[in-house]
């Protein structure tokens, strides 16, 4: 099966095309880098001809909530135009796990994105996902105020990318859900416990202070908004197995 993976030169996109093709697809890393630009369209014709399946892991270069919105609207509408004429029949997108609870510029243009992908009228899945493990240190780069990483005491249920790459290739792989799944890490934590962990087995000084009033994606969270909201499946990879593999 041909699988055309929009992103495929990323951290996920990356994996989940190694893991199609050892499976036995044809699997496509389209990025600008490869001549395909899902806002412009340029490329898109080309890549998609023979395609059953999309998976969109596209993402803005710029988190300003007009830039966000406009960047997932029209790179999502013209990803959906081109697959309608080259019979495309299955349309993956990765989108993040309290998405629509969380007060954030970037999370509605996430749902401006879901909701395009639920009404074009195709075969469609959409996995939401929990933070990866890989975005632990930049996480704390932009919580830090005067040398303080100010996190909000909240539940926070991290994945290894590597597991994300497993559940997206596989639902790409299979039929249409026309539903949302949420996948999410093994185990549970503190948000700020486990920034403090991760920054201890970097040696990194800085205090991590639970600070409810910390922001993420520029909005207050409540407790439960970076969990799954109900039954999710879950990642084999716990956090400290997957440190003592970056180690």
């Amino acid at each position: 099966m041909k699988i055309v993976v929009i992103g495929g030169t990323g951290l996920v996109g990356s994996q989940v095309v190694n893991n199609l093709r050892a499976h036995g697809h044809e699997a496509v890393a389209a990025a600008p880098q490869t001549g395909v630009n899902t806002l412009t369209g340029e490329g898109l014709d080309e890549v998609l001809e023979g395609a059953q399946v999309v998976i969109d892991l596209s993402n803005s270069p710029s988190f300003a909530e007009e830039d966000v919105t406009n960047f997932f609207r029209t790179s999502t509408t013209n990803l959906l135009e081109a697959e309608k004429k080259a019979g495309v029949q299955h349309h993956v997108i990765l989108s993040i796990v309290g998405a629509d609870g969380i007060d954030s510029g970037y999370m509605r243009a996430k749902i401006v994105q879901e909701d395009l992908v639920k009404a074009s009228g195709s075969g469609w899945s959409i996995v939401r996902s929990t933070q990866f493990f890989e975005f632990l240190a930049s996480i704390a780069d932009t919580a830090t105020v005067d040398g303080v990483v100010h996190i909000a005491p909240v539940r926070f249920q991290p994945i290894a990318s590597a597991d994300v790459a497993k559940f997206v290739g596989r639902t790409a792989a299979g039929t249409p859900l026309g539903a949302t799944i949420e996948i999410a890490g093994p185990d549970t934590f503190g948000f700020d416990e486990i920034v403090r962990k991760h920054l201890a087995t970097k040696d990194d000084p800085r205090e991590v202070r639970a600070d409810p009033s910390a922001t993420y994606f520029g909005a207050e969270l409540k407790d439960a908004e970076l969990v799954p909201a109900g039954e999710a499946q879950l990642g084999e990879v716990s956090y400290d197995q997957w440190r003592a593999a970056q180690a």
